[in-house]
């Protein structure tokens, strides 16, 4: 029998069988020795994988099973399988090999504290936290034993990534949208390989995408007449100034449309009627005019007829005469002149800054604004010509001034323009096909059109559509990724875009390969204002914040919800975190940062004084605020929300899956909608609190309940706008709660402050989703080491946004990819992402 130190008597025990401290390396033969074999031994070596904590207890595999059949089979049994899990066959020796889904999903849940669940007895002492630990060690070894760095078929440009693209080839601001379909989330981000799988469909948008393009491009001096459509939300106020309208107007747009051609377009503003299908109610005031104008100048003003209806041949449309535009970008804009200052009297209008409300003018004696619904603009007529624009002078960088000196000026063009599109430079295999393209062109056309023609095969090449990574004929096992791949994931990973020519530069060297040269390349990228990617693209998806726009606050509940109050919701989170990665403070602060950015707009929204002006800035929050990081923004706030009340069961579900890595399991089937849970005996109106309390009391439902709804109850101060309240329904709130490992929470404050007591759960779901986006690839159980490592190495330096960052960028699954899949058995999965779902 083992000899048990002196101090063994007051060791915690597991069946019997006393903890004692052992020491562990990281290499899978010591954890074999360790786990069956415990002696005193001195602090183990640094690895940068989690090792044993000094004073740690370590108890042999027999006791850590023991303890996983007392503990947890009784729930995750074969019969029972809460959670879609059983344990019944638990065994530590083989569950690395066996299933290591198992194994790294018994990781998360311990690291965070959750299992046992609240009211369940647990082991003593650190019992729990060496079984975590150990089997941390444990897959670490074993995925040390056997490497794998996981791999991708190809990735495909996204709508964003697309964008960027062309603007960088060509200078050509797009829209995606108008051409290809949305792009489908995996893993919470949309550049998953794994969903980006063609279609015809989706090969007939790129091509349809790439011909507009190219004539956007170069221009079509024989455009056929077309209309482009701009559609204004029901939501925009028409009170406010439009980002890039003319000074002394309010609502309506204001866009850059790219004309193809000199020439005339009319432009046609359609706008909304009220539910009787007039355009006002019958006392309402009027003096209302649009202005168009190109560039900020003004070449047309529409009056309107109060007279309107859609019962009228013309409907709501009105419309200019021809107006001369010259070919290239131009900013437009519909507005309507600003005939009053100051605020509008809301206790006649209180709603008539938008139309969110169908309803809103149906009964005689309320005013509205008028709205514009939509913005047109039709041509060319009688074209005459292609001006010169930015975007020409970038792709005719020569001219040829005879016939011979055609094609070898376009084939200039070609190389260099095709260097760009395809992010290497071109082979002569690729000029040759581009070139016979320009042929095809220049035949018909002419030069201008030749090119267009090239630039057109450029634009719908699978080289400039797909990211497909070389990989040698002969090649083995795994490798590592070639320089100029290396620099489009760099590139694509930091500014969302392609690389630019000193990251191609260096990639095609094979000098990125070098870690100190690819670390310095990081920082240089980091340091360039297009990092902002990080934050518009990688922390928008990964905080959800497109689901704002899924949120509509009713209007009678809530008159000032607006468009442009949750444009700057987002902002707000944007530039926060883009604040971070600039300047690399922790992302610890994503929690409990003391500061924000706001405009007058949203600082009078959220009652904080002193900030005067349309644009954001960084503001401290005053003592007496309840806000701090992000849990304090309107944009979490909202997405968490539901159109007439808050939803603590939203906003709890949305911090376990966006923060903690934990999403609960989906509800049972055929449970009852919350709004339909009864009504207080007294017949006032039920509290949300008072609806989740009736709602807990069906047995299935509480388990998952007791999780999510303290945190989302000590939320509940800020109403669906992201406003402070101390009351609903006239009821005083109660957001009193206990947090799952018994913490009393009943303030945002309170929340921050327990779910800070765990940062490494935090901090490896921030990883975890950082790689995903990083990689392109949803993140496996065979990465959960490199997570684990990245998370540690940055723990040392109090989680410096930068470390993450670099750590992504070394880890071998950023580097290398391997040629064949992950060995795993049947069960293997990857590492649990929540769907976007909005389960309430």
């Amino acid at each position: 029998m083992d000899r048990a130190p002196a101090d063994a008597a007051t060791a915690p025990t597991v069946s019997g069988t006393p903890t004692v401290p052992v020491a562990y390396d990281g290499s899978y033969d010591r954890f074999v020795d360790a786990v069956t074999a415990p002696t005193t031994a001195a602090p183990a070596r640094a690895t940068g994988h989690p090792v044993l904590r000094p004073g740690a207890t370590v108890m042999n595999s027999a006791a850590l099973d023991a303890v996983v059949k007392k503990s947890c089979a009784g729930c995750h049994s074969d019969s029972r399988k809460q959670g879609n899990l059983s344990l019944s066959n638990f065994d530590l020796a083989t569950i690395g090999q066996t299933a290591p889904d198992v194994a790294e999903k018994m990781i998360n849940k311990l690291r965070t504290g959750m299992m046992p669940p609240p009211g369940r007895a647990k082991p003593a002492g650190d019992t729990l936290q060496v079984l975590m630990e150990t089997l941390e060690r444990s897959m670490d070894a074993r995925y040390a034993a056997n490497p794998n760095p996981g791999s991708r078929a190809f990735q495909r440009l996204n709508r964003a990534e697309y964008e960027r693209a062309v603007r960088d080839v060509l200078g050509l601001e797009i829209k995606a949208s108008s051409w290809l379909p949305l792009d489908t989330k995996s893993a919470n981000f949309d550049n998953i390989a794994d969903v980006q799988m063609p279609s015809a469909t989706l090969l007939d948008s790129y091509l349809d995408a790439a011909s507009e393009i190219s004539r956007l491009a170069v221009g079509d001096p024989k455009a056929n007449v077309s209309t482009s459509t701009y559609k204004i939300a029901r939501l925009a106020s028409q009170l406010v100034e439009v980002d890039g309208a003319p000074a002394g107007t309010r609502g309506g747009t204001s866009v850059t449309h790219n004309f193809p051609a000199d020439g005339e377009y009319v432009f046609t503003v359609a706008l909304h009627a009220i539910p009787t299908g007039q355009l006002f109610a019958s006392t309402a005031p009027f003096d209302e005019k649009i202005e168009i104008a190109v560039n900020g100048e003004r070449v047309a003003i529409l009056d309107i007829d109060r007279g309107m209806s859609q019962a009228d041949p013309q409907g709501m449309d009105i419309r200019t005469k021809p107006v001369l535009v010259r070919a290239g970008p131009q900013r437009i804009s519909a507005t309507f002149l600003r005939t009053f200052e100051g605020p509008v009297n809301d206790n006649i209008t209180p709603l008539g800054h938008s139309i969110a409300d169908t309803q809103i003018g149906a009964q005689s004696g309320i005013t509205v604004q008028a709205h514009i619904q939509n913005f047109a603009v039709t041509g060319p007529y009688n074209p005459t010509g292609v001006s010169d624009t930015p975007t020409r002078r970038r792709i005719f960088s020569c001219r040829p001034l005879a016939a011979t000196e055609a094609r070898p000026c376009a084939e200039r063009i070609v190389q260099r323009l095709g260097a760009q599109a395809y992010r290497r430079p071109l082979s002569a295999n690729d000029v040759k096909g581009l070139m016979a393209f320009y042929d095809e062109g220049a035949k018909d056309g002419g030069f201008e059109l030749g090119v267009r023609q090239a630039l057109e095969a450029m634009l719908s090449s699978p080289h400039f559509i797909f990211r497909i990574e070389e990989v040698p004929a002969t090649a083995k096992g795994s490798v590592a990724v070639a320089g100029l791949d290396l620099a489009s994931r760099l590139s694509f990973f930091l500014w969302g875009a392609p690389p630019d020519s000193q990251l191609v530069a260096l990639g095609r060297s094979g000098r990125l390969q070098d870690t100190t040269v690819l670390l310095a390349q990081t920082k240089r990228l980091l340091k360039d204002p297009r990092s902002i990617a990080l934050s518009t693209r990688f922390a928008s998806q990964w905080l959800r914040l497109q689901d704002v726009e899924l949120v509509h606050p009713d209007a009678n509940q809530y008159p000032d919800f607006r468009e442009q109050l949750a444009d700057e919701m987002v902002e707000e989170t944007e530039l926060f975190f883009n604040h971070i990665v600039r300047e690399n403070r922790s992302v610890l602060d994503v929690f409990s940062a003391d500061y924000t950015f706001l405009n007058e707009s949203l600082a009078k929204h959220y009652e904080i004084p002193g900030v005067v002006g349309a644009n954001f800035r960084k503001v401290t929050y005053p003592k007496e605020s309840h806000r701090a990081g992000i849990l304090g923004h309107g944009s979490v706030l909202t997405l968490t929300s539901v159109a007439n009340r808050t939803s603590p069961v939203l906003r709890g579900k949305w911090v376990m899956e966006v923060l903690m890595g934990s999403p609960p399991p989906p509800p049972p089937p055929n449970v009852p909608d919350l709004e339909k849970t009864g009504e207080a005996k007294d017949g006032r109106m039920l509290t949300t609190r008072e609806r989740m309390e009736m709602h807990r009391e069906n047995v299935s439902c509480n388990s998952c309940h007791q999780f999510i709804d303290p945190i989302g109850l000590a939320l509940d101060n800020f109403d669906v706008m992201g406003r402070w309240r101390i009351r609903e329904n006239g009821t005083p709130l109660d957001t009193r709660g206990d947090f799952y490992d018994g913490t009393k929470v009943s303030s945002p404050g309170e929340l921050q402050a327990a779910l800070l007591k765990r940062p490494v759960p935090l901090m490896r779901s921030f990883t975890q989703n950082l790689m995903a986006y990083a990689l392109g690839r949803r993140v496996e159980y065979a990465d959960a080491p490199a997570v684990r490592k990245i998370e540690v190495a940055a723990r040392a330096s109090n989680y410096k946004m930068h470390d993450f960052i670099y750590g992504v960028v070394k880890s071998d699954a950023f580097r290398k990819r391997s040629l064949v899949a992950h060995a795993t058995p049947a069960t293997h999965e990857t590492i649990p992402t929540p769907a976007d779902s909005r389960t309430r």
